[in-house]
């Protein structure tokens, strides 16, 4: 990593440079903020989330002045730009202009990139700390020189088309075309660079490495928000999923990937916490407890999450930590009947997650940063969420398929084990149907902890906090545990909510009835549709 990160330092860090605005020392910047470009019928203004750049711990506000663009804390003039600029800022509550009436709109012809403007920037100095600046000739002049070196750049317009789908339309709707249009030049120099450094590693390095220029897409884009206004979040970014699907920041925060201390989303941070962070786990696994009703991190004794990897099934029994990888579909499983002690997996969540969608836009840039380590061109229609929303039985169908293959392959006292959770009584009733179609019984339902009540994603939706953990056994065990009917589910509380649709389930497949009474009684229990 030192390597890799050296190059790329060496090569770009003089574009990621500015002077703190308290001392004139050259430092580099953290993020660098920009507003979006908007026209009504008498002017262009540029519109940010807030004027306010950040509240300060002694109470004290970080601002930018409106016509000037000045940095200001409080009454205090920290930095002002070089020259006046030629735009008002306005915040992106405030839709029609007051001059002409008319509604503020995007200019939907230009490339998403040539849409946004900087407005300030942040660092931190080694004498003065953290501080904010307005963006000068200095730093646009950087800027420039980037975006003039982005059409040079080798990358194929045609493997960054953007293909509709439920997600994606979105970006289309927008008058995006290609993901390279959701990179500043600056970021795209950076991809480039990375990418021409990584055949000079070892295979599994180099794949490391790869992973990690793959997941700094996320704080490193032009979707990217600045949430760092927040007294709880000094210096925050926003990632491009926050909200499981494309969103289109008002306020966007170009990181600096090269920023070198352990920051939001850049390299040193994404490096320790998730490489170096994995590869120790894998080293020594560890798990969680409850002790005392309390959880506690214990290590697993004797485990590793390594191996050799064989290539086919009769080479897994030959020695220990021996593990197979296969490309395709869960349809159509290349393994013996009755071979499998375990089945774990995780459906998809029904109708609501488009997985295979959202992830083309990590997709396109692990063709460019291993190319050779991965299939990636595999076809998505027979997803059981498919992209293209083929007819609404599809999630019924493939997930019975899948089902009905997983029930091949496990042993007859084997276990089939996965998480599940939804409000919507369609998707109880298409796993409880697929799961009866391929032969299974519940033997028990675990609820544990899912999602954070702070994730943006699902704050303020009465979403379901929980998982129900299924655990089931093929019905020719012979077994078949005693699952009361539910006279009602508890709707109000997410864990007994979980914990009664568990039970639901185990009943429903005991009683193993027709598809249509599946239905019904899902429909009576979540809508109360007798």
């Amino acid at each position: 990593f030192d390597e890799f990160y050296g190059a790329l330092t060496a090569d770009l860090a003089a574009a990621y440079q500015t002077n703190c605005p308290h001392c004139a020392e050259n430092f580099p910047w953290q993020f660098m903020l920009y507003g979006l470009k908007r026209q009504c019928a008498c002017r262009q203004v540029v519109a940010v989330d807030s004027l306010i750049l950040r509240y300060n711990a002694d109470d004290s506000l970080i601002h930018i002045d409106p016509e000037s663009w000045a940095v200001f804390q409080d009454d205090r003039l920290i930095a002002a730009p070089d020259e006046r600029p030629s735009r008002p800022l306005i915040e992106k509550d405030a839709k029609i202009c007051p001059n002409c009436q008319r509604p503020y709109q995007d200019d939907l012809a230009i490339p998403y990139y040539q849409r946004y403007e900087p407005v300030a920037m942040m660092g931190e100095c080694a004498a003065d700390g953290f501080f904010f600046t307005a963006v000068g000739q200095k730093e646009r002049a950087a800027l420039a020189r980037a975006e003039a070196q982005r059409a040079a750049l080798p990358f194929d317009p045609a493997d960054f088309a953007i293909v509709p789908g439920p997600k994606s339309k979105s970006l289309l709707d927008k008058g995006v075309s290609s993901y390279l249009d959701l990179f500043g030049g600056r970021q795209l120099l950076f991809l480039q660079r990375a990418i021409e450094l990584l055949p000079r590693f070892d295979p599994l390095i180099r794949l490391n490495l790869a992973l990690l220029v793959s997941t700094s897409l996320e704080f490193n884009s032009l979707l990217c928000g600045y949430k760092g206004a927040k007294k709880s979040r000094p210096g925050a970014i926003r990632h491009v999923f926050a909200h499981h699907a494309y969103s289109f920041p008002y306020t966007a925060a170009e990181n600096n990937p090269l920023y070198p201390l352990k920051a939001s989303g850049n390299l040193q941070n994404l490096f320790y916490s998730r490489i170096v962070r994995g590869r120790r786990w894998a080293a020594r696994p560890e798990e969680r407890r409850i002790v005392n009703g309390k959880p506690q991190k214990v290590f697993i004794k004797g485990e590793q999450d390594a191996g050799t990897e064989v290539f086919n099934f009769s080479e897994l029994g030959g020695g220990q930590r021996r593990f197979m990888l296969m490309q395709g579909s869960s349809a159509a499983l290349d393994l013996p009947d009755d071979s499998v002690d375990f089945v774990i997996t995780d459906p998809p969540y029904f109708d609501s997650v488009q997985y295979s969608d959202l992830a083309a836009f990590f997709r396109v840039w692990l063709r460019q940063l291993a190319p050779t380590d991965v299939d990636w061109h595999y076809d998505l229609d027979g997803a059981a969420v498919n992209q293209q929303s083929n007819g609404g039985d599809q999630y019924d169908r493939v997930l019975a398929e899948v089902f009905a293959e997983c029930h091949r392959v496990l042993k007859r006292n084997g276990r089939f084990i996965f998480t599940f959770h939804h409000r919507n009584p369609k998707g109880w009733a298409a796993l409880t149907k697929a799961l009866r179609q391929a032969g299974f019984i519940l033997m028990n339902r675990y609820v544990i902890h899912a999602e954070n009540q702070s994730s943006v994603h699902i704050a303020n939706q009465r979403a379901l906090l929980h998982d129900v953990v299924l655990v089931l056994a093929p019905v020719e065990s012979g077994l078949q545990p005693d699952w009361t009917k539910p006279g009602w589910i508890n709707l109000e509380d997410s864990y007994n909510f979980c914990e009664d649709c568990g039970a639901a389930v185990g009943w429903l497949l005991n009683q193993r009835p027709s598809a249509e009474t599946i239905d019904a009684h899902w429909r009576s229990w979540l809508m109360g549709d007798e």
